[in-house]
């Protein structure tokens, strides 16, 4: 589809008319002598022909060509371009980070799948995590692993295979033996630092209590609320467990709570797989569609014609004018 980007430089077309009408040529009558061959005579007394003496008529060739190329310019300056076909742009409304505890408690094999058997709670936590992951598309998504440290396995991205993938390759251990809740909140906030995004979602899984972190949990949620992290915490585990072991799911619920979150646990896979239910109902994809047309500038084309126009007419001239003076 075509189109003008500025119409309104098309009321410039009748300007010369208009400037032609309101400010006609100075005319003046005087006595002369008309002479054909005028140039011819002045030429051979060797003479200079005073001003006025010689009045060139326009050619329509003149004319033709002067109307032709202030068209011609009109039309550039109205900014003539081609509209393609729309096109939509998805992009991302909010900002998950998968806060995923990696500790030595994780190993433990007390994770019951629906059918009756037990397996290891990482790797219950694994497959229900990653068909959370996989439904999330449009959501940009980081993932965090924490144990004694926290690392960053994947910065916000739109790639969620990557992240399914880099989940499936954390193994128990991999960021040390003991739980450090409140540092995997902090570089969360660091990780949400590099978003422009205001809906900021971080989904936290635990095991165990807090025993490595150089900051308090409670101390990193308030942190949190202040930059508007919202954070949903899920204990799995044992809570009637001993030390480390020992699900902490007061502090927990105490995170959720102070930074308008949810708690949840699950004590087995297809708890934990109804608990990522709810909180995909709570905090639903939500995604920024963008339209646009994209626009080609064809102004080059009538400026183009009105220079060789320009140039055509002008050596058409000069070589008339040449034959005649060699006849």
């Amino acid at each position: 589809m075509m189109s003008l980007n500025a119409p309104f430089a098309l009321v410039l077309l009748p300007l010369p008319l208009l400037v032609m009408w309101l400010v006609p040529p100075r005319r003046e009558r005087v006595p002369a002598l008309r002479f054909p061959f005028f140039r011819r005579i002045v030429d051979a007394a060797g003479a200079e022909s005073g001003p006025g003496a010689i009045v060139m008529a326009r050619t329509r060739l003149q004319l033709t060509a002067a109307a032709l190329i202030w068209c011609l310019s009109v039309l550039a300056l109205a900014q003539p371009e081609r509209v393609g076909e729309p096109v939509e742009i998805t992009k991302a409304a909010r900002d998950v980070v998968l806060a995923i505890d990696i500790s030595g408690s994780m190993d433990a094999r007390d994770f019951a799948t629906p059918d009756g058997r037990s397996k290891q709670r990482l790797e219950g936590v694994r497959d229900v995590v990653s068909a959370f992951v996989e439904g999330r598309e449009g959501d940009r998504m980081a993932l965090i692993v924490f144990g004694s440290k926290a690392y960053v396995q994947a910065p916000l991205t739109e790639d969620l295979q990557t992240i399914t993938a880099l989940l499936n390759r954390t193994e128990v251990g991999m960021a040390g033996p003991h739980t450090a809740l409140g540092d995997a909140i902090g570089l969360a906030i660091r990780t949400f630092e590099a978003s422009e995004i205001e809906q900021r979602l971080l989904i936290l899984l635990s095991d165990g209590s807090d025993t490595a972190s150089r900051m308090s949990p409670v101390n990193a949620a308030e942190i949190a609320a202040g930059e508007d992290v919202e954070i949903h915490t899920v204990g799995v585990g044992d809570p009637d467990a001993t030390g480390e072991d020992r699900v902490d799911l007061v502090a927990l619920q105490d995170i959720a709570s102070r930074t308008g979150g949810e708690f949840f646990f699950a004590g087995d896979e297809a708890a934990l797989r109804k608990v990522y239910e709810r909180i995909d109902e709570l905090s639903p994809r939500e995604v920024e569609t963008l339209s646009y047309r994209p626009r080609q500038s064809l102004a080059w084309i009538p400026m183009g014609a009105a220079a060789l126009i320009g140039v055509f007419t002008v050596l058409y001239l000069s070589l008339t004018s040449l034959r005649k003076a060699a006849a």
